[in-house]
């Protein structure tokens, strides 16, 4: 712990006094705003070290990163880090990492900032979102589903503070689907769940059924009997597909509880979303197969060892997404040799950065995400 303490110590003595020894005007400043003290200061150490490997792999000594300590939900804080860097000759930073602290960004309307939350793909005033956003998220799982020739799609969401968010975006994006949302308390959604699938009704059909086969000796019922023996419930569910919008123990709950009710793992498609490659799911194993769209696994893999072989640590998932920030505010730097305002950012070509390709359309963040399957304890680009 000691040696990354004195590493981070270095990089930020580094970022610095090259900035102060270099005086052409010909360089480019960015700034990040990072929790570098506090509870959440491993997270802001992370989000640092994942800059230098990026400042390594660009090779370019006319690009310096100006680092400040934000806080975590400090507003004062993260007001005062941002004046210190304008102070600086700073018209662009990465940050802030949270959607509640895009107000005060947006007051700094002379500046751009990169932020690497997933809420909203849309840029936001003088703000681009360059996290894993639902829609792109839903849009490669949509597209998935139709070409797995399922029409009839379930999207399931928990009851929290995200729940109405979720629930406007749907409505916003132009796909066929019901939607159910769920109480995240285990106890309360294996009842929900068992009412969404109509578990009772088809129990009793079963037990109908095979009261239509027992007291009969002809080697057809006998041979009917066994087959109904192997079944738990009798008769479909209403949806082909389920797209769960969860995560951690809630998704894998909200996953126990469908297999439970006798959801057939082989007619309806389980998909999910929010995935960085969790091998916790493996250990699900009620779970046949699962579908989820994501970044590339090779990059994400290459990216993590890269990481871990500099600092000894593994870093923290999102820091992939500012490495690419940082690639991509280059790209537009070197093609544009000045970064003016966000409408700069509203350019054809498409980007392909550690998390894939992405792009810019109608000022709203893109990305093509591929699709992952998890079974076997292995996952499988789709």
């Amino acid at each position: 712990m000691k040696k990354i303490y004195l590493l981070l110590v270095y990089t930020i003595i580094f970022f610095n006094s090259n900035l102060l020894s270099n005086e052409r005007n010909n360089i480019l400043k960015v700034g990040l705003l990072a929790p570098l003290s506090g509870e959440y200061k491993e997270l802001g150490d992370s989000l640092l070290y994942s800059l230098q490997l990026a400042l390594e792999e660009i090779d370019d000594k006319n690009i310096f990163i100006i680092p400040r300590d934000s806080g975590f939900g400090d507003k004062e804080k993260l007001n005062s880090a941002i004046q210190d860097i304008k102070s600086q000759g700073v018209n662009i930073i990465i940050g802030p990492i949270h959607f509640e602290e895009f107000n005060l960004a947006k007051k700094f309307d002379d500046t751009i900032f990169i932020s690497p939350s997933n809420i909203n793909p849309e840029f936001a005033g003088n703000i681009i979102s360059v996290g894993i956003s639902l829609e792109s998220q839903l849009t490669a799982l949509t597209n998935f589903i139709k070409k797995q020739n399922k029409n009839k799609t379930l999207i399931m969401y928990p009851k929290n503070n995200y729940a109405d968010l979720i629930t406007k975006k749907l409505e916003k994006m132009s796909i066929s689907y019901k939607s159910f949302i769920y109480d995240p308390n285990p106890e309360v959604l294996t009842g929900e769940i068992e009412k969404l699938t109509n578990y009772s009704e088809r129990k009793r059909n079963l037990e109908l059924r095979k009261k239509m086969f027992e007291d009969k000796e002809d080697p057809q019922s006998i041979k009917e009997m066994e087959k109904l023996d192997q079944l738990y419930t009798l008769g479909e569910v209403n949806f082909d597909s389920v797209i769960i919008i969860d995560f951690g123990s809630s998704l894998k709950s909200a996953l126990t509880s469908l297999i439970y009710s006798d959801v057939s793992q082989d007619k309806v498609l389980f998909t999910t979303i929010n995935q960085w490659f969790d091998e916790s799911i493996f250990y699900e194993n009620t779970i046949k197969n699962l579908y989820y769209p994501s970044i590339s696994y090779e990059e994400f893999i290459k990216y993590n060892k890269r990481y871990f072989n500099k600092f000894k640590v593994y870093p923290n998932e999102i820091t992939i997404l500012t490495y690419d920030a940082l690639g991509l505010i280059y790209y537009l730097w070197k093609n544009n040799e000045n970064i003016k305002s966000i409408n700069d950012f509203s350019f054809k070509n498409k980007i392909k950065g550690k998390i894939g390709t992405f792009s810019f359309k109608d000022k709203k963040v893109i990305q093509e995400l591929s699709i992952y399957k998890v079974a076997n304890k292995k996952f499988t680009k789709f």
